[in-house]
């Protein structure tokens, strides 16, 4: 049986690796997104999303947060941001407002912090320096 190793990325606040074990994880989830890329998937998945959802068979979960829209809690169980973005893609979203909407910002407000050079360091370091600090 599996177990799941610590990551060292995992103290690295909304850091999400995407490996081989969530690779795994989410081999479904990803290639329902794919599916996306067609047009006629586009249009049945638009017409019907839970019946479509039917032929991937993701955990509950997954599934949820495809219908949901929660872009980041999709990243949690396995998704790919290359692949969910065919989803953002779908929903007719840039992979900028996609960004926005993972950040909880505004477009407006994601676009203004990157110009201004991104997010600052401060609680962003590592969850530790929280707990520790």
């Amino acid at each position: 049986m599996m177990t799941q190793r610590e990551n060292p990325f995992d103290d690295i606040p909304g850091t999400t690796l995407f490996d081989a074990e969530h690779s795994r994880k989410g081999y479904h989830l990803n290639m329902f997104c794919m599916s996306l890329m067609k047009p006629e998937n586009r249009a049945a998945f638009k017409a019907d999303e839970p019946t479509y959802l039917d032929r991937w068979p993701m955990t509950p979960q997954q599934r949820d947060a495809v219908l949901k829209r929660d872009w980041n809690r999709m990243l949690e169980l396995g998704g790919n941001i290359y692949y969910t973005s065919k989803l953002g893609a779908t929903d007719g979203l840039s992979f900028q407002a996609l960004a926005a909407k993972m950040s909880g910002m505004t477009q407006e407000a994601y676009v203004e912090m990157m110009r201004s050079g991104g997010r600052g360091i401060e609680g962003n370091r590592s969850k530790s320096e929280w707990r520790d600090g």
